[in-house]
C-alpha cells in the first residue's frame, strides 16, 4: 500500500550557465542597439550562450549533477526526471531520456514539460504530485533552454532579451510536516499565441526552404502585450496562492520571479506593494533564461545565502502560452 508523504522538500539544488559571456557591446556589433538601449529598456547588461555543439541536455546535465551534490543522495535514489524546455536537442526522444543516460540513473520515469518559461513551476508542480502520491521518492525537476539558435538577430527588440542556461532540483519526499512545496498553482490562456511564439518547425508550418527564407523557425514576440499580461497574471498567481494558504506577501521572506524583465519585476513590486529588496533578481548577469530563469534564480538565492531554514519562497513565472503558475515553499 502506497504511504503517501507528509512534505515534498527541495533536498538540492543546482543551474549551470555557459562560459560564453555576450556584453550588450557585443549585442551592438550583431544587431542594431546600445548597451545604453538595452538596460535601460530591461534590466540586461550580458547573458550567456552556448558553445557550439553544446546542447540543452549537456546543460541540463551540468546543473544536475550540482543539484545531486547538493541534496547528497545517490544517484540510484532518483527515480523520476521532469525537464522544462521549449528548445529540446531534437522533438524526440524527450530531452529527460537524454539526460537520464547522460547522468547515469536507472530506468526511472523521464519526461519533458512544455510551458516555455513557465515550464520551470510546471515541473515542480507535476514532480510534487506525484512524489505526493507515494509511487516516488526522489525527483529531479529540469529547467533547461538553448534559446541562441532561434534568436532573430534581425530583431534588436527579441534578439537582446534572452540567454542560455540550466538550473535543477532534487525534490525529496519527507515526513516532517508542514515544509517544502505547501502547494502550487498554473494557469494557461491559449487564445493569442501570436503574443510570443516559434511559427516555423512543427506540424503546422514543417520546416522548408520557404519556411527558413520567411525566418519562421526565430522566436517571435509582442513585448508590449507580454509586458502588460505578464505583470497581471504573475500579481493574481502570487496573491491567490497567498490566499489559499491563508498568507499574505508579509509572509514572504523573499520573491523569486521569472526573469525577463526588470521593469516587469518592478512593476510586480510595486503592484503588490512589497519593497523590490525582496525581489530576487540576476538579469543583468543572464537575460531571460526561459525556463531555466527561475531555478537559476533560487539557486542562487540559496547558495548567495538569502533563503534559510523556515523562510516562505515564492516562486512565480509567465511564459508563452500565455502560461502562469506559482510555487510556495517553506525552506526546510
Amino acid at each position: 500500500m502506497l504511504r503517501p508523504p507528509a512534505s515534498i522538500i527541495i533536498a538540492g539544488t543546482g543551474s549551470y550557465l555557459p562560459e560564453k559571456v555576450v556584453t550588450n557591446d557585443d549585442m551592438a556589433r550583431l544587431v542594431e542597439t546600445s548597451d545604453e538601449w538595452i538596460r535601460t529598456r530591461t534590466g540586461i547588461r550580458e547573458r550567456h550562450f552556448a558553445a557550439e555543439g553544446e546542447t540543452t541536455s549537456d546543460m541540463a546535465t551540468a546543473a544536475a549533477n550540482k543539484a545531486i551534490a547538493a541534496a547528497g543522495i545517490a544517484r540510484e535514489e532518483i527515480d523520476l526526471i521532469v525537464v522544462a524546455t521549449m528548445t529540446p536537442d531534437m522533438p524526440f526522444p524527450s530531452t529527460a531520456c537524454l539526460v537520464q543516460a547522460k547522468v547515469g540513473l536507472g530506468n526511472v520515469t523521464a519526461f519533458d514539460v512544455q510551458a516555455a518559461c513557465s515550464g520551470y513551476v510546471y515541473a515542480l508542480n507535476i514532480a510534487s504530485s506525484m512524489l505526493q502520491s507515494g509511487a516516488y521518492k526522489n525527483a529531479l525537476v529540469i529547467g533547461a533552454e538553448k534559446t541562441s539558435p532561434i534568436l532573430d538577430f534581425q530583431d534588436r527588440t527579441t534578439c537582446v532579451l534572452f540567454g542560455d542556461g540550466a538550473s535543477a532540483a532534487v525534490l525529496s519526499t519527507s515526513a516532517q510536516p508542514g515544509v517544502g512545496i505547501l502547494g502550487s498553482i498554473g494557469g494557461a490562456d491559449g487564445s493569442n499565441p501570436e503574443l510570443l511564439y516559434q511559427p516555423g518547425g512543427g506540424t503546422a508550418i514543417p520546416a522548408s526552404v520557404d519556411s527558413i527564407d520567411a525566418r519562421q523557425h526565430f522566436l517571435k514576440m509582442n513585448g508590449k502585450e507580454i509586458f502588460k499580461l505578464a505583470v497581471r497574471v504573475m500579481e493574481q498567481a502570487s496573491l491567490q496562492i497567498l490566499d489559499q494558504h491563508g498568507l499574505t506577501t508579509k509572509d514572504v521572506a523573499l520573491f523569486i520571479p521569472h526573469q525577463a524583465n526588470m521593469r516587469i519585476i518592478e512593476s510586480l513590486a510595486k503592484r503588490m506593494k512589497v519593497p523590490l529588496e525582496r525581489f530576487h533578481n540576476n538579469l543583468d548577469r543572464c537575460g531571460n533564461t526561459s525556463a531555466a530563469s527561475v531555478g537559476i534564480a533560487l539557486d542562487e538565492a540559496f547558495r548567495q545565502g538569502r533563503i534559510q531554514s523556515g523562510d516562505l519562497v515564492l516562486l512565480v513565472a509567465f511564459g508563452a502560452g500565455l502560461t502562469w503558475g506559482a510555487s510556495l515553499v517553506k525552506w526546510h
